[in-house]
């Protein structure tokens, strides 16, 4: 009997002995970085994240900008005449600007050139988005003018959201992308048609 008691003495600890053991858990540091890195991992991830997303995102809107300007520029001083210029040679020479950082052959590329009677005309057109959040494309046409003529170059991307949490604080079209766009309103420079 006497060796019962002292087995279930030992079994169940005195409080005193337990609250030494809470006591030197709570001083004891080993592997508290492990815990703190742990804690701070996912935050710092979802920071380093959205930070190459914006700067991704960043650098194709800046391309499709500099894409336009140079566009814009050789129809203005004539080295892109008006009878040359498709849709299709459009969107393939901005395309070849933007290339680096878009799908091959630009699939989500939309132009938008035309001729206006004066730059109070060309300034009134605005973007406009379908019920269904995409771009209406109703009246965009690729007409450029003749020699001394006021044209106005709009081109839009539907820009992939990569990171799946940025994709809904960041997109504005549908399938989670969101809307670059540039433009470019000049007159043109007196040249042989």
């Amino acid at each position: 009997m006497g060796q019962r008691m002292s087995d279930s003495l030992e079994a169940e600890p005195d409080a005193p002995g337990r609250r030494r053991r809470a006591l030197r858990f709570g001083r004891d540091r080993r592997g508290s970085v492990a815990i703190e890195f742990g804690v701070l991992a996912i935050p710092f991830s979802l920071l380093v994240f959205a930070i190459l997303e914006s700067c991704i995102s960043f650098a194709g809107q800046q391309l499709l900008a500099n894409a336009t300007d140079n566009v814009a520029r050789q129809l203005r001083t004539g080295q892109l005449k008006a009878g040359d210029v498709t849709e299709a040679s459009l969107k393939q020479l901005i395309c070849k600007d933007i290339s680096i950082l878009v799908a091959s052959g630009c699939p989500e590329l939309v132009v938008d050139l035309r001729e206006f009677s004066t730059f109070e005309a060309a300034a009134a057109v605005r973007i406009k988005l379908t019920a269904d959040k995409d771009i209406d494309t109703t009246g965009f046409a690729v007409t450029p003018g003749p020699s001394m003529s006021k044209n106005m170059l709009r081109v839009f991307y539907r820009w992939p959201v990569i990171t799946d949490f940025m994709r809904k604080s960041m997109s504005n079209l549908k399938g989670g992308k969101t809307l670059h766009f540039a433009t470019a309103t000049w007159q043109n420079e007196p040249f042989d048609d």
